[in-house]
């Protein structure tokens, strides 16, 4: 970040910190993202003609048109023994690939699926754990200018139809099984069901593990064992250049989804070019990524981290892969042994787990050499204030602690780290270079500092999504983030930001509860009572009441925790003390469990239809449906 600055200072003398920085990013985007093309490095065949055209339109701008790339030969450019890939997973089995060996791989597999007729547009999914055949697929999918889509194999059969239907693709990546808590999970009997469903897989590819015996695969229409596809190339040594079509920025990389919980999953088309030039400019200047790091991030392939991490290769950098449980029995500390023994400098994991690490006691700084470890990210919801605290008394007490907020939608991040400036307890530090973040009230005026209100964010930026699948017109995208601020994104999150040029999220606003007209973000609930020993995880929702709103908390308790009055009042007083009197919910419930998506996130909006009565149209994109019974009917809520 330091060196980007000192190199735009030699042309402008003024910008001589992050903030004057920033505010040139987003005032120049027709010289900010030409700088951090070159300054990163991105390989392309032919130069651009325009940088942008059609800026003051959103959505409709279009970025560096007649510029031709290919996003897999960005992230093949290394071709040395370095190590790419170092996977590991929960039952200790250690697999390491070279620079060398995943272009290998990548160029028999792109030579392969092209002896299958596989080419621009097509589509080509996995069904995978997180693995190095998963990332060589989906490389080789791009290389042709394939769609790769991903889910991983902890989705149920309904879940997978409900995202694969859709796109109906051509050739199927999947895995005999998987483990997880110590378990073997098999997913052959899932595989079958989705080829019966979607005609249009004309071939299936099973990857076992490697040393598994191979799996029975008789019964699954035009399957075959990753060998044997392999053995079908053409290739030869290094293959050849050509296989990497040279494509414009905007052709169709990714398929990313929704959660699904209110219809069907949306399905986002992610462009090669925005994809990885946003993806670099986060990677290479937030990150401080560099070329002789380990980067880990704990994801599956079913979530938007997954992406982000594999694009660590562009840079050249080591991509540690995990997959497993994050607290396997017996070995609940074994994310900090990857990062220990892999020598990881930039670490990733949710807010979540490390609010549950806090939870079981772990203390890395004192059972583990962490010498190496840089950073830490943080993601997938807010990041408590107290969490900061543990991360700097147990973790380590020199990294940087990077609390990032972006999504799905635009396969990167509105909020990240800055690496040259101080972290600030509770605060994310800072809105991404050239993305034009800002704060509104309902009626779409700039808030100022310290004011609550929408994320937006007000001018084009070149990883926003080039369409949903099946929106021909547009009709679907435009309605999901254009529809309340025209020409404007809304992010649909309920934050503020701080003098420092931070940001604070409070949750999502479609979930903001609104108690005698006051506008209460979630996360200001969950921050106090989730650090509670008695406390596991919370869901609060708003229900309806009296011609009002009134606040309602699930709570899931340790192991023979009851909720007594004691504890109820110990919960109010808490609220009361951390936030104000307006937060103190009107009822607390304990419940068994609580809702999640398949990507791990608690799912409110589900749980507030279920209160009122009203259907949750699609159940399937829950990990646990049947948890959904446990909110039906609750005398609680009654009275």
């Amino acid at each position: 970040m330091t060196r980007f600055l000192l190199q735009r200072r030699r042309s402008d003398p003024g910008i001589d910190d992050y903030s004057k920085l920033y505010q040139w990013s987003i005032e120049h985007p027709q010289e900010f993202w030409p700088e951090v093309w070159r300054f990163c490095a991105i390989r392309s065949s032919r130069p651009w003609d325009e940088v942008v055209v059609d800026f003051d339109r959103m959505p409709g701008a279009s970025w560096f048109p007649g510029a031709r790339l290919n996003f897999a030969q960005n992230l093949l450019s290394r071709r040395d023994e370095h190590p790419a890939l170092i996977f590991r997973d929960e039952a200790g089995r250690r697999e390491e690939w070279s620079y060398r060996r995943l272009g290998q791989e990548t160029r028999g597999l792109a030579s392969a699926l092209e002896a299958c007729g596989v080419g621009p547009g097509d589509r080509v999914a996995g069904y995978m754990p997180n693995r190095p055949e998963t990332v060589a697929a989906m490389l080789a999918a791009s290389c042709l200018g394939a769609v790769w889509s991903s889910c991983s194999p902890d989705f149920g059969v309904k879940g997978v139809l409900d995202r694969f239907g859709q796109i109906r693709p051509k050739v199927l990546f999947a895995a005999p099984g998987y483990s997880w808590n110590g378990r073997p999970v098999d997913c052959l009997e899932k595989t079958r069901r989705v080829l019966e469903a979607i005609e249009s897989i004309e071939r299936t590819v099973i990857v076992p593990f490697g040393g598994e015996r191979p799996p029975q695969i008789g019964g699954l229409r035009n399957a075959c064992l990753y060998s044997e596809f392999l053995a079908q190339s053409e290739d030869e040594g290094d293959g050849p250049e050509s296989l990497f079509r040279q494509l414009p920025f905007d052709h169709p990389l990714y398929i990313l989804y929704s959660s699904g919980t209110t219809g069907l999953p949306k399905c986002m088309v992610h462009s090669a070019g925005g994809t990885l030039i946003q993806h670099l400019k986060e990677l290479v200047l937030h990150c401080d990524l560099r070329s002789q790091d380990r980067i880990f991030y704990f994801t599956t392939c079913g979530w938007m981290m997954w992406n982000w991490l594999v694009s660590s290769l562009a840079v050249g950098a080591t991509v540690v892969l995990y997959d497993g449980s994050p607290f396997p029995p017996e070995r609940e500390a074994i994310l900090y042994d990857v990062a220990t023994q892999e020598n990881v400098r930039i670490f990733g994991v949710s807010a979540k787990y490390i609010a549950l690490s806090q939870k079981k006691g772990l203390r890395p700084r004192e059972s583990h050499d962490l010498a190496p470890l840089d950073s830490v990210l943080s993601t997938g919801s807010p990041l408590a204030p107290e969490s900061f605290d543990y991360v700097y008394r147990d973790i380590k007490p020199d990294v940087r602690l990077s609390s990032i907020s972006g999504g799905t939608d635009l396969i990167s991040c509105f909020a990240l780290g800055n690496p040259i400036a101080p972290v600030h307890r509770g605060e994310l530090q800072t809105a991404g270079l050239g993305m034009k973040v800002e704060v509104w009230d309902e009626q779409g005026r700039p808030l100022p500092v310290g004011a609550k209100g929408e994320l937006v964010c007000s001018a084009p930026f070149p990883s926003m999504p080039i369409g949903f699948w099946n929106d021909p017109k547009g009709d679907k995208y435009r309605k999901a983030y254009f529809e309340r601020f025209p020409g404007v994104w809304r992010h649909g999150d309920w934050v503020e930001r701080t003098a420092r040029g931070g940001f604070v999220i409070h949750g999502r606003s479609d979930a903001t509860l609104n108690p005698g007209g006051v506008r209460i973000g979630t996360a200001e609930i969950y921050r106090p009572v989730e650090q509670m020993e008695e406390v596991l995880e919370g869901l609060v929702v708003g229900q309806e009441w009296e011609d009002d709103v009134r606040i309602v908390l699930f709570l899931r308790l340790a192991r023979e925790v009851r909720l007594d009055r004691a504890l109820r009042s110990k919960i109010a007083d808490r609220i009361r003390f951390s936030a104000s009197p307006h937060h103190v919910p009107k009822r607390i419930v304990q419940v068994a469990d609580i809702p999640r998506t398949i990507s791990g996130k608690i799912s409110e909006l589900a749980v507030r239809n279920v209160i009122h009565g009203r259907p949750v149209t699609n159940v399937d994109a829950l990990a646990n449906p049947e948890s959904l019974e446990l909110f039906r009917e609750l005398p609680e809520l009654a009275q």
